[in-house]
């Protein structure tokens, strides 16, 4: 705690008393700087996450976000582990009309038979229909780039020149394409190099997806810039960098990501403990790389709600995760995070960046409850 010092005064909502004097009534007229929020406001304040999978019509993460007072954006992934895109879907429009004011969804495509001839036809077609049935965004994962191949063998990159159709018309749909391209940083690293214990225990047990033992699969740096020759390319389409954008490590490229591209946000989902470990290092960075970028970020965290989780573990889950969050972001109260094994004070973020990056920030690009505006 910083009590007693000018800080803390401030931070608090507080300053010292004024001193008589010429002066003195314009002083008096200033208005105080209001106190970050604190944990007792995390129900009362309105919030979005913008990425979240629910993969089940069970309504255990919608009604712990009627409970914490979030709206969610359900995001269908081409994606093996998951249920299929069609009950991905099914399961969707179940849920979005069981409260349509709370649940979004955004779909997706199959890049099955990406080189066959129809494939964009019949993949305009579905994005027509289930835009018009209500779907926020569209989604596409980092099979692209990393997975499919076309029939020379070779991997197929966002900024393929067949997918430029299929952004073309998203954009004209008037909805935001979702791109999660490559994997975090750290997948690159040496297990000894990596910063997050989650990544270093989750790649030594899945070499398979560990890009560092795999010199003949693209770098990092390969992936992000097909991702950012494609970004430039459709400079009328809005993208959303789904996990920062795959920039999780650095705050400061990642606000050049976004000073280059105008037309680009990003969501925080699944890589606070990355953020987390820069802060330890450099708080003010951190903190004002929040503030500087604040219309730019949007609240998410890759929350998933498998068919066969049970509801109340899993509510208690969600819960956890978001009130860790918000005590990181909102407060400048510490906490342990053991996926770096230390203790991380939070960044205390000004209330009204606290409201864009938890709320505003996601209405503007996928519409929120009725009558909040955005993209429907």
């Amino acid at each position: 705690m910083l009590a007693g010092s000018l800080f803390a005064l401030v931070l608090q909502g507080c300053s010292p008393a004024p001193q008589a004097g010429p002066g003195a009534e314009a002083r008096a007229a200033k208005p105080a700087v209001q106190a970050p929020y604190a944990m007792e406001d995390f129900a009362k304040v309105r919030k979005y996450d913008a990425h979240v999978h629910a993969n089940t019509t069970n309504t255990a993460l919608l009604d712990q976000a009627r409970q914490d007072n979030f709206e969610l954006l359900s995001i269908n992934v081409d994606y093996p582990d998951f249920p299929s895109i069609d009950q991905q879907h099914d399961d969707a429009l179940t849920l979005a009309k069981a409260d349509p004011q709370r649940f979004h969804w955004a779909t997706t495509f199959s890049m099955q038979g990406y080189t066959l001839p129809g494939w964009r036809e019949k993949t305009l077609a579905q994005l027509d229909r289930t835009v018009g049935e209500g779907a926020r965004a569209v989604k596409v994962w980092k099979n692209i780039g990393m997975v499919e191949k076309n029939a020379d063998g070779q991997l197929i990159f966002l900024d393929d020149p067949g997918l430029g159709p299929v952004a073309g018309h998203i954009a004209a749909l008037g909805v935001p394409l979702i791109a999660h391209q490559a994997e975090p940083y750290n997948c690159w690293l040496p297990l000894d190099q990596m910063t997050t214990n989650n990544d270093r225990e989750y790649f030594s047990k899945h070499p398979d997806y560990y890009m560092y033992l795999h010199p003949e699969m693209p770098s990092h740096g390969d992936l992000m810039a097909a991702r950012d020759r494609f970004v430039a390319a459709h400079p009328k389409l809005q993208v959303v960098g789904a996990h920062m954008a795959s920039l999780e490590y650095d705050v400061g490229k990642l606000g050049q990501f976004l000073d280059r591209y105008p037309n680009a946000t990003v969501d925080l989902a699944a890589r606070m403990s990355q953020v987390q470990y820069q802060s330890l290092r450099d708080a003010a960075k951190v903190r004002d790389f929040f503030i500087r970028y604040q219309d730019r970020l949007l609240y998410g965290t890759d929350l998933t709600q498998a068919p066969d989780s049970d509801p109340a573990v899993f509510r208690e889950e969600a819960h956890a995760f978001w009130s860790s969050d918000w005590r990181y972001l909102a407060t400048g109260e510490s906490q342990r995070i053991d996926m770096l094994e230390a203790d991380v004070p939070g960044l205390a973020l000004p209330r009204a960046v606290i409201d864009k990056i938890y709320y505003a920030n996601a209405v503007r690009e996928f519409g929120g409850a009725k009558g909040q505006g955005g993209a429907h």
